[in-house]
């Protein structure tokens, strides 16, 4: 069957975002393998998004200039940070399944900042939103002996605290959307770099995170080839979001979830449970309900 123009108009879009979607999806196995060859998820998270920092510099230098005269992408910055440093670090040491189930709460926490920070009305739709994640997250969560369901592991409250920071930084790209794209980008992959240092360095200070390794062929390589994976990645979602609409873009970007859980459960990652189903269908649907 023929595509249309129209057709063929949304395909490379929509496969730009699929690419960042499984980029981001099975990025927890080469973080592993970096892990195993000395580089903690904390320093590889600074050293590929200084990689990314440097190649949009060279590229778009004004975009400094932007950066420093406008405070608001400073939040940004932050956001962006603090939601690669906990989402890196939560994929590499725990379950993927559940901390990228746990990442994708949110709907949850969007719905809320949309209202503190871009003035957005609590619609009965939204409740439903945040009604489905809360119950997902719950369903996740539970403990197999009882308790209160709350995060128990390190990895589980990087997947929530990832999932929060996350939907900030989707709140203040919407707010500062006429700001320029390669200031953005900028700040997102600065935030990378500066967040996962603080901590990165702050930890090694205490031994809780070890030092970087010396320098060998093998990681460097691997770090050189994520960085570049994922600067491809962000140009890909900026491209296929900027040619197809925000509903159809959340829903591509949801099979994130599928990527990271097969390629998760194939490889010894993770564990597929009915509860963990039922709730990650919850939090999806949450996330679907969203993209309408």
């Amino acid at each position: 069957m023929a595509i249309d123009g129209t057709g063929r108009a949304a395909l490379w879009p929509a496969l730009a975002l699929t690419f960042n979607a499984f980029t981001w999806g099975v990025s927890w196995w080469p973080f592993r393998q970096l892990e195993s060859a000395g580089l903690h998820p904390l320093w590889a998270t600074v050293v590929i998004y200084a990689l990314a920092v440097v190649a949009i510099t060279l590229w778009r230098p004004q975009a400094w200039r932007h950066l420093c005269t406008m405070p608001a992408l400073w939040v940004l910055v932050l956001a962006s940070g603090t939601t690669n440093a906990a989402f890196n670090w939560g994929v590499t040491v725990g379950d993927v399944v559940r901390v990228v189930l746990l990442f994708y709460l949110m709907p949850l926490w969007a719905v809320l900042l949309a209202r503190l920070l871009l003035g957005e009305r609590l619609t009965a739709a939204a409740g439903l939103r945040v009604a489905l994640a809360l119950t997902g997250a719950v369903v996740v969560l539970w403990p197999d002996g009882g308790g209160w369901p709350l995060p128990r592991t390190l990895a589980e409250v990087l997947g929530v605290v990832g999932g929060f920071s996350f939907a900030l930084n989707n709140v203040m790209l919407r707010r500062e959307a006429h700001r320029p794209e390669s200031a953005r980008a900028l700040a997102m992959f600065l935030g990378g770099a500066v967040v996962a240092g603080v901590l990165a360095l702050s930890l090694g200070e205490r031994g809780a995170v070890p030092w970087p390794p010396a320098p060998a062929p093998g990681w460097m390589l691997g770090a050189l080839a994520m960085g570049l994976a994922f600067l491809l990645g962000n140009l890909a979602l900026q491209y296929g979001a900027a040619r197809l609409p925000a509903n159809v873009t959340a829903v591509v970007m949801v099979s994130e979830v599928l990527f990271a859980s097969v390629s998760a459960v194939l490889l010894g990652a993770g564990q597929v449970t009915l509860p963990l189903l039922a709730g990650g269908a919850l939090i999806v649907g949450a996330t679907l309900l969203a993209a309408r």
